[in-house]
């Protein structure tokens, strides 16, 4: 299946996501793993679909996601530095997840600069979280206060 760059942009606006997850992690630096995905998520009558995605940006797993649902997952920092980023800046998304998807190009820049790997990085990354399409909101402001209470 050959996929068009305009046809792709507009499936990733309806059935895309662009997530940042951040879990305690105690063999990290800070105690803290940012793990970082695009994932673009279908029934398992689709997963030609997701192959062909995969075929297209070059990168990524495809995997059962929750039951008879399918997702093509990228997690690699440089392939969504490099490959991921770059399409959805030459290819603007058109729905409210392009903000979503401005604000994890800056958190994907922070990784790069190696910012993750300090409280303070971690905390600027945690702040521009909060502002994304988020279900785990609750757990973020959680890890936010817990390094913003530990002693300097």
């Amino acid at each position: 299946m050959k996929l068009n760059p305009y046809w792709v942009v507009g499936f990733v606006d309806g059935e895309g996501t662009f997530y940042v997850g951040i879990n305690h992690q105690d063999s990290m630096t800070v105690g803290y793993q940012v793990l970082p995905e695009f994932r673009v998520v279908q029934h398992k009558r689709d997963i030609k679909l997701l192959y062909s995605l995969k075929e297209f940006f070059g990168c990524g797993v495809v995997r059962v996601n929750h039951d008879e649902r399918y997702e093509l997952r990228v997690r690699d920092i440089k392939h969504l530095k490099d490959i991921i980023i770059p399409f959805f800046q030459k290819y603007e998304l058109n729905t409210q997840k392009k903000f979503d998807f401005y604000k994890f190009q800056k958190i994907i820049g922070l990784m790069a600069e190696g910012r993750h790997l300090k409280e303070t990085g971690v905390l600027e990354i945690i702040k521009i979280a909060e502002q994304m399409n988020r279900k785990e909101k609750i757990s973020v402001i959680g890890i936010k206060e817990e390094i913003l209470s530990r002693p300097n």
